[in-house]
């Protein structure tokens, strides 16, 4: 006896030689059930898969800014996944060729979502392509990139800016020698130079003396940069330090300097920064407060969003800061 098999989406119809057609087994032929998925079903299936893992690549975690974003994202990972979920943080100490080498293992090791501070925002492009070519959710957080990412989560670091320079043009009534520390072009640093240069331009009076001088966006590099400014003017009158662990090494080389002519002002609204601002000894005025924590569980929020099919409404998430003083320092929570 012979028989033959059509499959028509959820039936089967066996037609025999001698018999018509017959539902159910016939001699030797099987009775099959089969049923399609349809594409909502499989996407409704990958959706339910769990979150299994997240890289996370920052700056420097000896910056109490980045280890805080450290802090903070893994602990939104473990709030959204529990202990199962495997949180790598890793520092590319602001080093191109360290952090091209931790997104190819990220992606080798078929990690899930990627959350990437970039060291350079163009150069860093064709790690990214490859990231995404391979499939991988990639945000973008504390800076924007030259390439196409899943989402960019950062502070308002051109708000950030204009923040600080004008408490200082308002404290020098709009007259006086400014110091502008710069750091790592990086797309947040360039856009706090930027904010600040636009706040000061409408004072006339008021003239910056350097804006080009790289302080690393460290204790160190600060206290390198602002001994050499201090050695070349012999009057200053405010810095404005592009970060606060710059701010941090400006202010210790006045002290060694025995200079106490002019103020310091920050951007991140760190520790070290709240308790030199409580020194009366610093010389260490305020700060453009940032919410490094609130930031990296945002950023892992979208990124999980994102895995399950929710994309966000807009590509760019820009987190206002807040201007802390001494003024109004007691009512500051940190982080």
């Amino acid at each position: 006896m012979r028989c033959w098999i059509y499959i028509n989406v959820k039936r089967i119809a066996i037609a025999t030689s001698m018999l018509g057609i017959v539902s159910g087994s016939v001699g030797g032929c099987i009775n099959i059930k089969q049923k399609s998925k349809s594409a909502v079903e499989i996407q409704d299936s990958r959706q339910k898969v769990k979150l299994r893992s997240v890289g996370i690549l920052l700056g420097d975690l000896g910056n109490p800014f980045y280890l805080a974003m450290g802090k903070g994202s893994e602990a939104e990972v473990k709030k959204i996944g529990g202990d199962d979920v495997k949180v790598s943080v890793v520092s590319s100490g602001f080093d191109l060729n360290q952090q091209f080498n931790q997104i190819e293992n990220f992606v080798a090791a078929n990690t899930d979502i990627i959350i990437l501070s970039a060291v350079d925002k163009k150069a860093i492009k064709a790690a990214i392509d490859k990231a995404r070519l391979a499939g991988k959710i990639v945000i973008a957080i504390d800076a924007a990139v030259d390439a196409d990412v899943d989402a960019t989560i950062s502070s308002n670091n051109l708000q950030a800016g204009e923040l600080a320079c004008q408490y200082i043009a308002d404290r020098l009534k709009g007259k006086g020698n400014v110091v502008i520390l710069n750091s790592i072009p990086m797309d947040s640093i360039i856009q706090r130079v930027d904010g600040c240069e636009k706040a000061l331009s409408k004072y006339p009076e008021i003239k910056i003396l350097s804006k080009n001088q790289n302080a690393e966006g460290s204790r160190d590099g600060g206290l390198r940069v602002m001994s050499d400014l201090l050695t070349i003017f012999p009057k200053i009158d405010a810095v404005f330090a592009t970060n606060d662990q710059s701010g941090i090494g400006a202010d210790l080389a006045a002290q060694q300097a025995g200079r106490k002519e002019f103020f310091i002002v920050g951007v991140d609204g760190g520790p070290d920064a709240v308790k030199a601002m409580a020194s009366i000894d610093s010389l260490f005025a305020a700060t453009a407060a940032q919410n490094p924590a609130g930031m990296a569980e945002k950023a892992v929020d979208i990124g999980n969003d994102i895995r399950h099919g929710k994309k966000p409404k807009l590509p760019t998430v820009l987190i206002p800061v807040k201007l802390v003083s001494r003024d109004n320092l007691s009512s500051y929570k940190g982080w």
